[in-house]
């Protein structure tokens, strides 16, 4: 922990190094990326799909950089909100953005293993829990080079049954669990929910443009809920080469960000 502070103290002072940068996110937010620890269009659709409430109390697992609490803290969301990070270059990041915002008191990020979720965060006291978690499992694909990206995209550090264990763990009864995903593990990720109680609520496939297969699955699912799951209408992120009404309106004032 104590060389995340280093690092966090280094960029607050304005020693950012060649691979790290401070990006705009709207309504004056901004936020600290690497070349390690940067962000996609999908972060931005999970923080959107998970619609917290003002009365949530959110952890995200996973949270790299930080982004997804910090679009929350932009848009006044809710009212606490933590993010679990295994890298220490992911959590400096994210402790950077949050001080030099001014969240701290409505913001947390901590170092640790979503395969061992309570060292930092409280068991059962929770209304939300987010995951963008690695999209390939282990020994699929071609293994990335970097053991940053390794963690990112393959299922070394955690795997799915890792993730939705730690959030229902981490949930209070009746509490939301939302992730996002490649359709060929939707299969997987419905079963492990049912398995810890988590009864699958909402879905919605995101396409690239319509017609398209679908890219990314979002799925919501709520600790000890009934049965019963909304299937939303697709998503399409494109149209004639430009983002669709619904796709401009969820990025909202990010626009002027980034791309």
């Amino acid at each position: 922990m104590a060389q995340s502070i280093v690092k966090t103290e280094k960029l607050l002072a304005g020693d950012f190094g060649e691979n790290i940068s401070l990006q705009p996110l709207g309504e004056g937010v901004e936020i600290f990326v690497s070349k390690n620890h940067t962000f996609g269009t999908d972060a931005v659709l999970l923080s959107h799909f998970a619609n917290p409430k003002k009365s949530d109390r959110a952890v995200d697992m996973g949270t790299g950089c930080g982004i997804i609490p910090l679009l929350w803290m932009r848009d006044k969301a809710l009212k606490y909100a933590a993010g679990l990070e295994i890298s220490s270059e992911g959590v400096a990041l994210a402790n950077a953005s949050r001080i030099k915002n001014n969240f701290e008191a409505s913001l947390d990020f901590f170092e640790g293993d979503i395969k061992e979720p309570f060292v930092h965060l409280k068991k059962g006291d929770y209304t939300l829990v987010t995951c963008n978690p690695p999209y390939k499992a282990a020994g699929a694909g071609i293994i990335s080079e970097s053991d940053a990206d390794k963690k990112a995209r393959h299922e070394t550090a955690c795997d799915l049954r890792d993730v939705i264990s730690a959030a229902a763990g981490l949930l209070k009864f009746g509490g939301r669990f939302v992730i996002c995903q490649r359709p060929e593990r939707l299969g997987e990720i419905i079963s492990l929910m049912t398995e810890h109680k988590l009864e699958p609520k909402r879905l919605r496939l995101v396409c690239r443009s319509e017609g398209d297969e679908p890219w990314l699955v979002l799925v919501e699912g709520r600790l000890g809920g009934g049965k019963g799951m909304r299937i939303l209408p697709n998503l399409n992120l494109y149209k004639n080469g430009v983002y669709t009404e619904e796709m401009r309106n969820i990025e909202g004032v990010y626009l002027k960000g980034p791309k």
